[in-house]
């Protein structure tokens, strides 16, 4: 019997989806002996979902910033929840019922079996100061993308999570440096692809 995986398809979710998959982890996790310590502690993820939430009524009636800062916060929760999962599958040792308890949902067999291939046709356009947007090919049988950048002559930075393709976006830059950029596929039989071909782009 395969040992079961937690699904990261979460990051394919609509805004409000997103939400209440959200709640449900807080609510599997709470008190729950079998994963006593997460990596996210669960007052920073409710505060991260609330951040969240607020920031799509904003979008739902402003304009291009508030849907710029819903995308941003939408990013921080999904970085949070992979975290999560990735931590729930290794306290859960296999075991399909103790997975569920937590909230999450078990990876499908079939997918399992899939390895995934190296992203390509990786593009990047900035998106305004300090930011920079990317994109891939769509990879199949994808569950996320992780998109990474390194100053010139520096190191790697955080790792940003999306289940979008064509935006995987990357703040928080110094402007007028040279980055290398690279993205992987997560999911599949290998739990991730490998990194991209690197891509160079100046931030502005």
């Amino acid at each position: 019997m395969a040992l079961a995986k937690a699904a990261l398809g979460f990051a394919r979710l609509s805004d409000g989806e997103l939400g209440t998959f959200t709640d449900t982890v807080i609510d599997g996790l709470t008190g729950n002996a079998k994963f006593p310590t997460p990596p996210v502690t669960l007052a920073t993820l409710q505060a991260h979902l609330d951040d969240f939430s607020s920031k799509v009524a904003a979008a739902n009636v402003g304009g291009q910033a508030d849907t710029a800062a819903k995308n941003a916060a939408r990013l921080v929760l999904i970085g949070d929840l992979r975290q999560l999962a990735l931590y729930v599958e290794m306290a859960s040792n296999g075991d399909l019922a103790t997975l569920l308890t937590s909230g999450f949902e078990a990876r499908s067999t079939e997918r399992q079996r899939i390895p995934l291939e190296k992203p390509i046709g990786v593009t990047v356009k900035n998106d305004g100061e300090g930011a920079l947007d990317t994109r891939v090919d769509p990879v199949k049988n994808c569950s996320m993308y992780e998109g990474r950048a390194k100053p010139d002559g520096g190191d790697w930075g955080e790792s940003v999570y999306t289940g979008d393709s064509r935006h995987i976006r990357l703040s928080g830059l110094t402007p007028g440096v040279l980055y290398t950029i690279q993205i992987r596929a997560l999911g599949g039989s290998t739990g991730q692809s490998d990194w991209s071909d690197p891509v160079q782009h100046r931030s502005l």
